[in-house]
Order: C-alpha cells, then sequence, then structure tokens
C-alpha cells in the first residue's frame, strides 16, 4: 500500500512539474515572458487559453489591472486577481477569439525592477486589422532564476486620448 501511494504522489509531483518545466523558457528574458504574456490571452474562436501558463508568469498576488470609465469625463482602475480575471473574461476571449501583440516597447531597468511600456493591438484574427490598441503598462521583477510579472496595468486608446507617435513603432 505504501509503495502505491507513492507511486501516486509521484506521478501527481512529476505531473506537476513536467507542467513547469515546460514554461521554463518563458521567464528566461524580458522578451520571453512579454511574449508569453501576449500568446495566452490570444487565440482563435473555440480555442482554450494557456491560463496555467499565464499562471507561471504571473508572480503570487499580482494584479491585473485594466482602466474602465466612471463616466465620460472620469477612468478608474479595475483590480483583479488572475483568477477573477479569467472568471470575467474566459468565456468572451473563447467565444469571440481575439489576439493581441506588441507594436512596440519602452522599458527601464533598476536592479531586479523593470517596468515595461508595451503599446498593444487587438484583433479578431491573427492577420486581422487592429480594432483597439493602447498601452500595456508591466512591473517585472528578476529573482535571480527567472522573471515574474508582479502587475499588469493598462488602458485602451480612445479618440479623446489618441496614442502619441512616440509609442508606436
Amino acid at each position: 500500500m505504501k509503495h502505491c501511494l507513492f507511486l501516486v504522489m509521484t506521478m501527481i509531483w512529476s505531473s506537476f512539474t513536467y507542467g513547469q518545466e515546460s514554461y521554463a523558457e518563458d521567464v528566461i528574458s524580458e522578451d520571453a515572458i512579454i511574449q508569453a504574456m501576449y500568446e495566452c490571452i490570444s487565440g482563435a474562436k473555440g480555442e482554450p487559453r494557456a491560463w496555467d501558463r499565464l499562471r507561471y508568469l504571473m508572480a503570487p498576488g499580482a494584479k491585473l489591472i485594466p482602466t474602465r470609465p466612471a463616466s465620460e469625463t472620469k477612468r478608474v482602475p479595475c483590480y483583479l486577481t488572475l483568477d477573477e480575471f479569467i472568471l470575467q473574461g474566459d468565456e468572451w476571449l473563447v467565444a469571440h477569439g481575439f489576439f493581441e501583440d506588441e507594436v512596440s516597447r519602452r522599458s527601464e531597468s533598476f536592479g531586479s525592477i523593470t517596468h515595461v511600456w508595451s503599446t498593444f493591438q487587438s484583433k479578431w484574427t491573427p492577420d486581422g486589422e487592429p480594432f483597439s490598441r493602447g498601452i500595456n503598462s508591466i512591473q517585472l521583477m528578476y529573482d535571480g532564476e527567472r522573471w515574474w510579472i508582479i502587475n499588469l496595468y493598462w488602458a485602451a486608446e480612445t479618440e479623446e486620448n489618441p496614442l502619441p507617435k512616440k509609442y508606436i513603432k
């Protein structure tokens, strides 16, 4: 009986660590983690998103913070955990298809922290015309072994607040 329990525990641990090892390349550099972040939320209509992969990128306690209109003239941040973001967005993303990619990037680093200003465009298909653009403000940390997303804060472009040319390639 002890042998069976040991075998089952070993199989569970192996499957858990296999999943993490398969994402190890996603956290070796700033470029890798940003690319992986965009890939996690992107996918064709009916295609499940890579939420386990995104969980691997995010530090424990990390927030996803979209800005939302509070009135015609005021915007406010909406603080979400990753699980809250998934609960709110998964069904919609899978039902409609959604692709987001980086248009340009500016980064500043000090010690183990990096702030990334990533201009994005959103499309319904990989080669489609963008229907939305904006800025992702991404806080990253390198802990000496891997990169982590600490927070992801974003705002979409609006008619009243167009993207400045300096943030577009």
